[in-house]
């Protein structure tokens, strides 16, 4: 894997999105026509790690945190997507343990500290970077 050149690549939430966004093209794609949550998949994956980034370049926490929220909010979408196919016994919703394990990490990934890393943002220091 190369080596992160923006801040954003670093975090752990980031690789999970960007696994989930990897593996999901194929849902929609296995979906019947008819079912309104075709697109859903590919939309709402392809937002998280979108939103991961242009939160994590935001200097105020207050800002940061709406766009993680945003990020949260489609995953929680993306896995819900998926219930809706096993709901359905549509054959894209067979095998989604391990994409709703990844979905799961991501979403605990932004708890009430929202994205807390270790490393300070932008080379400041304090604790105000890190959320």
């Amino acid at each position: 894997m190369p080596q992160p050149r923006f801040d954003h690549e670093r975090l752990n939430a980031c690789r999970r999105s960007l696994w989930f966004v990897a593996w999901s093209p194929g849902v929609g794609e296995r979906m019947p026509a008819r079912l309104s949550a075709r697109d859903q998949p590919d939309r709402a994956s392809t937002s998280i790690p979108l939103n991961i980034a242009e939160g994590y370049g935001r200097h105020t926490t207050a800002d940061r945190c709406r766009f993680f929220d945003i990020a949260r909010g489609s995953a929680l979408e993306c896995a819900a997507v998926l219930d809706v196919l096993v709901a359905r016994e549509v054959p894209a919703g067979s095998g989604v343990e391990e994409p709703k394990q990844a979905l799961a990490g991501l979403i605990r990934s932004n708890p009430d500290t929202r994205m807390h890393e270790e490393t300070p943002m932008h080379g400041r220091g304090g604790d105000q970077d890190r959320d």
